[in-house]
């Protein structure tokens, strides 16, 4: 089953379409990622997906149901998201902002206990589990970014929406983070995500979307979508031979 589908979906604004007629499906488990240039549309995209701007033209399914159908409290449990922007304003510890994801799932039945394993679990996946008793607002903006992503984790979702979830990090993050998300699609999560780090989409994603002025260019493995001359079309640099995936990889323990 696919999970979500974009039916020629269209976002306008005063600048001109942001979205323009995009028809997608993505659904099995893996790493779908969106990679275009500043201003393509994939940020509206992501949020489309989530269910936090609304098209202005045609419609997102999620499962066999209309998104815009879907309440409030069932797409919490069903698709957790990370925007790109993400700041804590309060002086919140990091356990209490990723214990947050937990709140879709808070009922009579739930037990602390099993709400706090999952919480641990998170920020130890994450690498934040010793700053689990400061102030997020204390934190590194890459400390925070995986706060946010461990707390996006916590929410247990079968849908995970991330803008952007490696743009804060170093190169050993970006890596380790990559691996977290693998292990979720690995679990039968579909991890759809924004990127600009292409040579690490080409090493990690299983399929993706490239995107120019609100639409879609190609869609498909990275050796179909990274090729030299899309590059060249969509983001005016020349890349010879295409786009290589990062020889990088985080050492053995």
């Amino acid at each position: 089953m696919r999970r979500l589908i974009f039916d020629r979906v269209s976002v306008s604004s005063r600048r001109g379409p942001r979205l323009d007629g995009v028809s997608l499906a993505m659904g099995e488990p893996g790493i779908t990622a969106f990679v275009g240039p500043n201003g393509a549309g994939k940020s509206t995209l992501l949020r489309v997906a989530a269910g936090l701007l609304a098209p202005d033209e045609g419609q997102v399914w999620l499962e066999d149901e209309a998104l815009s159908a879907v309440s409030d409290a069932d797409r919490a449990r069903r698709i957790a998201f990370l925007s790109a922007d993400g700041r804590a304003a309060w002086p919140l510890s990091a356990w209490a902002i990723v214990e947050l994801g937990r709140l879709p799932h808070r009922t009579a039945r739930a037990t602390r206990a099993e709400d706090a394993a999952i919480v641990s679990n998170a920020l130890h996946r994450c690498g934040v589990a010793h700053l689990a008793d400061l102030p997020v607002t204390s934190l590194s903006s890459g400390e925070q970014a995986r706060v946010f992503l461990a707390r996006t984790l916590a929410t247990q979702a079968p849908l995970l929406i991330l803008d952007e979830p490696t743009a804060a990090l170093d190169p050993h993050h970006q890596l380790a983070i990559m691996d977290v998300l693998s292990e979720e699609a690995a679990n039968g999560v579909t991890v759809v995500l924004a990127a600009h780090a292409l040579d690490l989409v080409s090493a990690r994603a299983d399929q993706v979307v490239l995107m120019s002025e609100g639409q879609v260019v190609a869609a498909g493995t990275p050796q179909h979508c990274l090729t030299e001359e899309r590059i060249r079309q969509v983001f005016g640099v020349v890349a010879p031979g295409g786009i290589q995936p990062t020889p990088w990889s985080l050492p053995s323990s």
